[in-house]
């Protein structure tokens, strides 16, 4: 098969629970972990994924995402990456509580960051996550040419570079986001293009209810604690 007609998948993975009893919008802190059912989701992906052609696998460097790719690494005898383009979309809440029922939306002192949906305000701009996302994605599918590359990173930035790829647009409901927690969105390329996008998720079954796109918000329990 020549270079042009190579294909290459590449999986972009949302990791799995996290452990966060408080219900903090924990973005980019550090010390945020899987809980034991997130580690479970993980160990279900390296399952699923133990007899795919695996040859890379690079994970954000948040604790969350380097906890998930763990078992998939080792499944292959691979050394875990890092890439930082993965990290989790950049957020002005981060370290707060934002979810259903808790008041956030009615506190003046946050109406400055909601202005403007479609960039969005309140964080890092869509389009900058396409960029970094778009970057590491393809130097994923240089490092598995011809194989399986497993991405793990976070579910703002891959729903918004699926979207990206799918040619809709960035902003949207968060609520409709088809990436649940330990999901895998899986690029095809042929060569060096994308040509189709898959979606599945081999851990739902352990996935709580709230949690699963398109699932009514509970008070108390926002998605966005998932992240």
């Amino acid at each position: 098969m020549s270079g042009a007609d190579e294909l290459t998948v590449v999986h972009l993975m949302r990791h799995g629970e996290v452990h966060n009893p408080d219900g903090i919008l924990y973005g980019r802190l550090p010390d945020y972990h899987l809980s034991d059912l997130g580690r479970q989701m993980a160990d279900r992906v390296a399952e699923h994924l133990s007899s795919r052609d695996v040859t890379h696998v690079v994970a954000s460097p948040l604790d969350r995402a380097q906890e998930t790719a763990t078992p998939i690494a080792k499944a292959h005898g691979l050394d875990l990456a890092t890439d930082g383009r993965l990290i989790e979309a950049a957020n002005v809440f981060e370290g707060k509580t934002f979810g259903v029922g808790d008041g956030a939306l009615k506190n003046p002192d946050n109406w400055k960051h909601l202005v403007n949906p479609f960039k969005p305000s309140w964080g890092e701009p869509y389009i900058e996550q396409v960029v970094r996302m778009m970057g590491a994605l393809e130097a994923a599918r240089v490092a598995a040419r011809g194989h399986e590359a497993v991405c793990v990173s976070h579910q703002l930035p891959i729903w918004i570079v699926r979207s990206f790829v799918e040619k809709r647009r960035l902003w949207h409901d968060p609520r409709k986001r088809q990436c649940t927690l330990a999901s895998l969105t899986s690029f095809t390329y042929r060569g060096d293009k994308i040509v189709s996008v898959g979606y599945s998720e081999p851990a739902r079954d352990l996935v709580p209810k709230h949690l699963l796109a398109g699932a009514k918000p509970v008070k108390g329990k926002s998605k966005a604690f998932g992240a």
